[in-house]
């Protein structure tokens, strides 16, 4: 019994080694943001707005702070988009099946401490480096060029 639950210990303390290695050895994304000028409500609106103007589909909204509220928790206004285009991303994924755990698109509008209010995403081109992709993947530069426009429209004045 003892040898048993040495060997459980040992496989344990293994798992929780490896566990380590791979998440403090992932790359982390770099993360695009901007400013919006307008309420966290308004912002969410202009988002999925821009994105409707040009042909992108919004596959799920997720308000974390409604998540939170049900727990009894606090949390400033953070919301993730679920968005993008099967003809843009199967290319990707093509090119890497991985790219499937990055895809689709996701960005989060939040409010900070200070109340501002930011739109976010992850760069395009680290994601796919993080999966194997090449940075200059056709699809990545288009992908990059169009979430840099989205986000103009969406936070201008």
């Amino acid at each position: 019994m003892a040898a048993q639950r040495e060997t459980d210990m040992t496989k344990m303390a293994m798992l929780a080694a490896i566990l380590a290695l791979t998440f403090t050895n992932q790359a982390q994304a770099e993360l695009a943001r901007k400013e919006s000028p307008y309420p966290m409500s308004e912002t969410i609106e202009r988002f999925e707005g821009v994105l409707k103007e040009r042909g992108l589909t919004v596959f799920s909204k997720i308000d974390h702070a409604a998540g939170a509220r049900q727990i009894n928790q606090d949390l400033r206004p953070t919301v993730l988009i679920i968005f993008g285009s099967p003809a843009v991303g199967t290319p990707l994924i093509q090119a890497e099946q991985t790219m499937g755990l990055s895809l689709p698109l996701k960005a989060l509008i939040w409010q900070d401490a200070a109340g501002k209010i930011w739109l976010g995403y992850d760069a395009p081109a680290s994601v796919a480096a993080e999966r194997g992709v090449a940075k200059d993947h056709p699809v990545i530069g288009r992908m990059t060029g169009a979430l840099a426009g989205i986000v103009d429209a969406v936070v201008m004045k």
